[in-house]
């Protein structure tokens, strides 16, 4: 399709040759070429598949849309496609419209407009199939407001009894048929019921379907993608996997949707193959266009999403795996280790960050601890009251910082349950014994101490490949140092766990812990406590497993094409600034060669790229980060260079701005505010894509096509 003109019956080519020129990557000058160019099969392509694989010679523009010299021929922004001869032969009887039409023509074609306008009003819709849709419509409306509001379906005390309409729904159809609703009037005079549960289900089925086929449209329009996952939920006592996507869209800014759940139940080849399936032919996603994954889940469903990221990537291997942004690479590591310790530590944290985010008084208790054990230390005390006002259970410090408040914090729970002044309730007191039975196990200190020293290991570099785009790209050229690191740890394993364990065993006496072998393992081998020594125990069974891991994890999160797209933020003038003695490597940007549109001409760009950004005039301001770049009006001029932006605009390694990663904040808040019983997967959907642009009509219609049954279901 490159290589010859997108009119149909074009003759360039055959005697007088005429240059190609691209379709145009803005959504309306594409709309107005493939309208001009009058053929059907163009109108519903998106602005980039015209733009890659479509062109309109220059015989179609006038000659004032045409900048020419003697080297090169190019386009005027504005230019439009406007001269188009009728054929000599026309084919398949089909003819060509010329370039003007008559007045004969006019005057018809305007005939042709009255007669079916006409004939539109005397199809008239009868009184019954009207009043059913009004009905309808009053159904999903009130629907769409309890999605988007967060209201759940059901209230407190409602009977799971089926055929039982849920409290909500029910006393929202009330409110709204006292309100002067004649339609759900007419219905519960007639039925005694405004709707049945089997038809509420309908209406949720449709509302669902409707507002993901809005997303993927959406999403099919800009290209490719990438899949992003979190830790998995339990909706109505099963597991579900939620899914977002993300991508670049026309206007060049990254976005982020939610798509829904994913059943997580099975195990194995079996449940990948059932996801990639629900995705591929339930969703209509491509995943051909998919070029990155990340995944967030932790512990025991770690294992499960890890053989769902290899059978993505065994179909498509494009799909690079990666870190994702909005969790940090310690606390990933940390989550994807399925160690009964390392678990203790990540569950105790969240209960940590539940504990004391639940009032200012209990901060202030914890402050006051610090301020116990830091009595001649002002600055550092003030540090950590500093750190704990903040949730630091998230922090890429996480563990050092745990490490440095551990006696603090017994403290201070131990204080709180004692609850000697009566200051807190059962609840709080009931909570902060649990964190108390947790800091005091050894297990938790060591596995702590360990995660603390392993880690600091990746800590720096965690924290540049998530900052800006300059560290981003010192991150990318500096993990080999990591590994190397990481490596002399597993080489000198004895060493190493000898300090960390007398650290731990220090740190527990301070606490008055007890050094022990934990009991479900002296159970399990049916062993008495002196029988297996502490200190050989978390060598084999904690350190060695844990510096494995974390050397594995960091290799998969990194692959050398991983690493190759975020060098190429070399490319952002931010960076050549900072290196420009060095001109962009050509062998990092291959890693896009399937994506690239002019691979002959990419050499010559990048250079030209390079001298635009590395000569700038004196007083020029450079964009500071990806999201200025691709914003860029001149970017256009640079369509290689604007096809790698825009593909490393889709890493879920990098972060995104905050005004374009609504979607995870949506989905945090609902999680967050919404009880386990009253949480449902249609309406979270509705809920996070509330401003995808659907309408109650196209809702009714859905709902009329699919169930053309107009008699209440039981």
């Amino acid at each position: 399709m490159q290589n010859q003109c997108a009119v149909p019956y074009c003759t360039n080519g055959k005697s007088d040759p005429q240059p190609l020129f691209r379709f145009p990557l803005d959504p309306e000058r594409s709309k107005k070429w493939a309208e001009k160019c009058q053929r059907e099969d163009l109108i519903d392509k998106s602005p980039d598949v015209l733009f890659r694989y479509y062109r309109v010679c220059g015989k179609h523009f006038q000659t004032s849309s045409v900048d020419s010299d003697a080297q090169s021929t190019v386009l005027k922004d504005d230019a439009i496609p406007t001269i188009f001869d009728a054929p000599s032969q026309p084919q398949n009887g089909q003819g060509k419209r010329s370039k003007e039409m008559t007045k004969d023509d006019e005057v018809s074609a305007k005939g042709r407009k009255k007669i079916k306008k006409s004939a539109n009003e005397d199809v008239e819709t009868p009184p019954e199939e009207q009043e059913y849709k009004e009905y309808l419509k009053s159904l999903f409306e009130v629907l769409v407001l309890l999605g988007e509001q967060s209201i759940p379906l059901t209230g407190p005390g409602d009977s799971k009894q089926e055929g039982l309409v849920s409290r909500n729904f029910q006393t929202l159809l009330e409110y709204r048929m006292n309100c002067g609703d004649e339609a759900l009037k007419k219905r519960y005079d007639a039925n005694k019921e405004f709707c049945s549960s089997a038809r509420l289900s309908r209406l949720i089925e449709v509302c669902e379907s409707c507002i993901r086929d809005k997303v993927m449209e959406e999403v099919k329009q800009n290209g490719c993608f990438s899949l992003l996952t979190d830790d998995v939920v339990k909706i109505s006592g099963e597991w579900y996997l939620p899914v977002f996507l993300r991508y670049v869209d026309q206007s060049n800014f990254q976005r982020e949707r939610f798509v829904g759940f994913l059943s997580f139940e099975g195990d194995g080849d079996a449940l990948a193959e059932k996801m990639l399936s629900e995705m591929t032919d339930k969703w209509g996603l491509d995943m051909g266009q998919c070029r990155g994954q990340a995944h967030s889940c932790c512990g025991t469903h770690f294992h499960k999403i890890k053989r769902f990221a290899a059978k993505l990537m065994e179909t498509n291997p494009a799909a690079v795996l990666t870190l994702r942004s909005t969790r940090t690479l310690n606390l990933s590591l940390a989550n994807s280790l399925a160690l009964s310790g390392v678990q203790l530590v990540m569950s105790t944290f969240k209960k940590i960050d539940s504990f004391f985010s639940q009032s200012p008084l209990l901060q202030l208790e914890l402050e006051h601890a610090i301020a116990i054990f830091y009595p001649d230390r002002e600055e550092k005390a003030k540090e950590l009251k500093a750190i704990c006002g903040t949730s630091w259970t998230k922090r890429h410090d996480a563990f050092e910082v745990a490490v440095e408040i551990l006696e603090a914090m017994l403290l201070c729970v131990d204080s709180v349950h004692d609850n000697e002044d009566m200051r807190w309730n059962d609840q709080v007191t009931n909570n902060a014994l649990e964190i108390s039975k947790a800091l005091a196990d050894f297990e938790f200190v060591m596995s702590l101490v360990v995660l603390k020293n392993v880690l600091s290991l990746t800590q720096a570099f965690g924290k540049n490949v998530q900052g800006k785009a300059a560290d981003v790209h010192f991150a990318a050229n500096s993990l080999k140092a990591v590994l190397l690191s990481l490596k002399e740890v597993q080489d000198n394993i004895d060493v190493y766990h000898e300090f960390w364990n007398d650290e731990a065993v220090n740190l527990a006496t301070a606490m008055e812990i007890s050094v022990r072998v934990p009991r479900s393992f002296l159970r399990k081998q049916q062993s008495e406590p002196g029988d297996i020594r502490p200190e050989n125990y978390y060598k084999e069974h904690l350190t060695v497993p844990m510096v494995k891991h974390v050397i594995r994890e960091i290799n998969e999160l990194f692959c050398e094409d991983h690493l190759k797209a975020l060098r190429c933020l070399v490319l952002l003038p931010i960076v050549i600034e900072q290196h420009k003695s060095t001109e962009p490597d050509e062998e990092n940007v291959q890693v896009f060669k399937n994506d690239i549109h002019n691979a002959a001409s990419l050499s010559a760009e990048l250079h030209c790229w390079w001298v635009k950004w590395s000569k700038r005039g004196r007083g020029e301001t450079l964009p500071s980060d990806l999201r200025e770049t691709l914003q860029l009006p001149d970017v256009k001029f640079f369509p290689n260079m604007l096809t790698v932006l825009r593909r490393i605009g889709l890493l879920p390694t990098l972060a995104l701005e905050d005004s374009c990663d609504v979607a995870y904040k949506r989905f945090q808040t609902y999680m967050e505010n919404t009880a386990e019983k009253f949480r449902s997967k249609s309406l979270a959907l509705l809920n996070m894509n509330h401003d995808v642009g659907y309408d109650l009509d196209s809702l009714v219609d859905v709902y009329m096509k699919t169930y053309p049954d107009r008699e209440d279901v039981s």
